[in-house]
């Protein structure tokens, strides 16, 4: 299937690795012209180079700049002008409890995981709108839907996200720009590593065992590939895509206990 993405330009946020990359990964397959970002120069210069070497014709860029700040953001937005495709995403807070939960770590939750995504929305969906289309995907959580009780953190400011996003997609929508959230759940990347460290630590149990709780809790048996995110993303990202808008797409291997 031909996605339609031949010639528009998109941009990744947090794309060095893990599901920004591999966001970036499909998206560049299927045409698109992508420019990565992160924080760290040396590590977008491999994240791009490897790209190169496996998709000889995609055209590929990346811009070193920190996304929860005033200055990367305008940096950012200096260097891609105009975006056809925007994918949000960013490192979601450390597990906790409510007394770690003070004024000052919700702020830096909302500054790392929703204030950065509604900027870049603000600076990219008016020329989205007047060319008549855009996409929007923002990488938010499973949690979002399901929270875990050591995860409210996360959820909190990523549920802000949704329910602004939500607003924003309706008043886009004519225009030909759609805004969708995929919620991610036990992809196969750095993160599932980070969490398999804190499960060994805590019960006193080796890296294979730490893996095999984290799949079990999966219906489908295993971690989810990050190849089946990207394309997920694409997809959201395609021509075809046009009348899906403000929704949640949940990969988590089925795991979502609820109806709706």
């Amino acid at each position: 299937m031909d996605l339609g993405l031949t010639g528009r330009t998109a941009f990744v946020a947090a794309s060095s690795q893990g599901l920004g990359y591999a966001c970036a990964r499909s998206l560049a397959r299927e045409g698109a012209a992508v420019t990565l970002n992160g924080r760290e120069a040396d590590r977008l210069a491999a994240a791009a180079g490897t790209l190169r070497s496996e998709l000889p014709d995609a055209e590929v860029s990346w811009v070193a700049a920190d996304l929860t700040t005033p200055e990367g953001r305008a940096a950012i937005v200096a260097q891609v002008p105009d975006v056809d495709l925007l994918v949000t995403n960013n490192a979601g807070p450390r597990p906790g409890s409510l007394d770690e939960w003070d004024a000052d770590a919700l702020v830096g939750a909302l500054q790392a995981n929703a204030i950065p995504a509604v900027e870049l929305m603000r600076a990219w969906i008016p020329g989205m709108r007047a060319r008549g289309f855009g996409r929007v995907v923002n990488i938010t959580s499973a949690m979002v839907k399901s929270p875990a009780a050591d995860m409210g953190l996360s959820t909190s400011a990523r549920a802000a996200l949704t329910a602004i996003s939500k607003s924003i997609s309706l008043d886009v929508a004519a225009d030909g720009v759609t805004v969708n959230n995929l919620l991610p759940e036990r992809i196969d990347t750095p993160r599932q590593e980070f969490m398999a460290q804190r499960l060994m630590a805590t019960h006193g149990i080796d890296r294979t065992e730490a893996f095999r709780r984290i799949a079990s809790t999966i219906p489908v048996g295993r971690l989810g590939a990050p190849e089946e995110f990207g394309d997920a993303c694409a997809f959201l990202c395609s021509a075809q895509a046009g009348y899906i808008s403000g929704q949640n797409l949940q990969l988590d291997g089925g795991a979502y206990r609820g109806l709706v």
